[in-house]
């Protein structure tokens, strides 16, 4: 299949989840159509059709979103939601193995007062409570646009703020993941003051490349490190484009998660297909992962 036709799949195959050579889960939202003119967000018109499509594309898990934007109807924040949650994923075959916390991104744990950090880390150490009983295996924070991080103050603020979390995963046995825009040189700064193996890095292939970053360099720095990876496609410098058709060195990252033997959570974030066939593209874009990552 050319690269660029990651919308496209084999027309024999069923709507059944297929057997999968990597672990791999769908960015929630990526089966609807987009709301409120937003790429990435809780889709709160949609979230239980969710379950259905992720079988239809042959997908067996959902990374959740836990953002402002659903915050007040997120079933991921309530006893009831959770309880749902766990019926669907039972009637459904899905599992929910990680939470992706934009909340974080839009309400960051840096450039706020100390009182607004510490009501943010009790809704962080909240959302660990509640996805451990759906089974997940992490959260992660986006440290990226309105929550990026820009001098050495402010990742001192935030491992400070971060170094309080861990007696949290070490009950729940749960990792915490950071993906962040800082430089292989930066980027280790933040990991050494976070010394702890529960706490670990998102890999995004599609953010890398729009950075101009070296996936080999990025690994050498901290390829440790990588607990989960994002799977998308930019132009360097740009946003996010159909898998295959941007800057992204997709060889070279699979070269190097093979050298590390990595056998964590891929995610699927890719750019979004033409309303309505949402679920045929998502299938494709899972056929292209699984021809570079699978083994």
């Amino acid at each position: 299949m050319p690269l660029h036709q990651c919308s496209k799949h084999p027309d024999h195959l069923s709507n059944a989840i297929l057997p999968s050579m990597l672990h791999l889960a769908v960015m929630q939202g990526r089966l609807s159509p987009p709301e409120d003119n937003r790429i990435q967000c809780f889709p709160r018109l949609a979230w239980r059709d969710e379950f259905p499509r992720t079988v239809e594309a042959g997908i067996p898990a959902i990374e959740w979103i836990d953002d402002t934007y659903g915050a007040d109807i997120n079933p991921l924040r309530t006893k009831a939601g959770i309880k749902e949650l766990q019926k669907l994923m039972k009637q459904h075959g899905v599992s929910i193995p990680s939470i992706c916390a934009d909340s974080f991104m839009e309400e960051p744990l840096i450039r706020c007062t100390d009182a607004q950090r510490d009501e943010r880390l009790k809704l962080l150490e909240h959302l660990f409570r509640q996805a451990k009983l759906l089974g997940a295996h992490h959260i992660g924070i986006p440290l990226l646009d309105n929550s990026a991080l820009k001098n050495v103050e402010e990742i001192e603020v935030m491992a400070a703020a971060l170094l309080k979390m861990i007696p949290i995963l070490e009950e729940l046995q749960m990792e915490l993941h950071l993906e962040t825009s800082l430089s292989p040189k930066e980027f280790p700064i933040l990991l050494w003051k976070l010394p702890h193996p529960l706490i670990r890095v998102t890999y995004d292939t599609g953010n890398s490349a729009s950075l101009g970053y070296d996936p080999h360099e990025e690994f050498s720095a901290y390829g440790s490190r990588i607990g989960s990876v994002h799977i998308k496609d930019r132009k360097r410098g740009g946003g996010t484009v159909a898998l295959g058709t941007g800057d992204t060195d997709f060889e070279a990252v699979a070269e190097e998660l093979e050298k590390i033997e990595f056998k964590g959570l891929f995610t699927l974030q890719a750019a979004r297909g033409n309303n309505s066939a949402e679920t045929s593209h998502m299938r494709g874009c899972k056929e292209f992962a699984e021809s570079i990552f699978g083994t």
